[in-house]
């Protein structure tokens, strides 16, 4: 990403990103019609996938790397948290710690992250148990958290730009 754009510019190119991967996962998934599909449609629904999981990874990134000045050391994302909770926004900082632990599932795969999703009372999104799950099985429902699902993008990215405002106004 061009370092000369700022954050709300970055969200928005990432958004139209994800559209188009996004579209393209349920052009395909209209087409399998809920059943097997084609190699060839198996496969491009996981590079859509994955490509939206990269992207979800990469905005999320980018959003700490450039939010980061705001604290002097330590864990972004948790003090972060705690600044939102002090402030009373309880509904942001809830949503940010949701998509900050699906990010470090889609990095990390299973461990803390995760075992926190499944034990979260509500979820923002699906986050999928790894039992009766094949190696062969077709994505996206390999994924541990599932960023095909409707609206999963522009929930974070709506996060991140609250977060960003709220930070900017501190």
């Amino acid at each position: 990403m061009d370092a000369s754009q700022d954050l709300l510019e970055l969200v928005a190119a990432a958004r139209e990103n994800a559209k188009t991967f996004e579209d393209r996962i349920s052009e395909v998934s209209k087409l399998m019609g809920g059943q097997n599909g084609s190699d060839a449609q198996v496969a491009e629904l996981r590079d859509a996938t994955v490509a939206l999981e990269l992207a979800t990874v990469d905005i999320f990134s980018t959003f700490e790397a450039r939010m980061q000045h705001h604290f002097r050391r330590g864990p972004f994302s948790r003090k972060l948290k705690s600044l939102l909770l002090e402030a009373g926004q309880t509904d942001l900082a809830d949503r940010l710690h949701q998509y900050y632990l699906a990010v470090n599932v889609l990095k990390h795969g299973k461990g803390a992250s995760y075992r926190e999703l499944l034990n979260a009372p509500s979820s923002l999104f699906t986050v999928k148990s790894t039992e009766g799950i094949t190696a062969d099985e077709t994505p996206p429902s390999a994924g541990l958290v599932d960023v095909s699902e409707s609206g999963f993008f522009e929930g974070l990215t709506t996060t991140i730009v609250e977060a960003y405002h709220f930070l900017e106004k501190k």
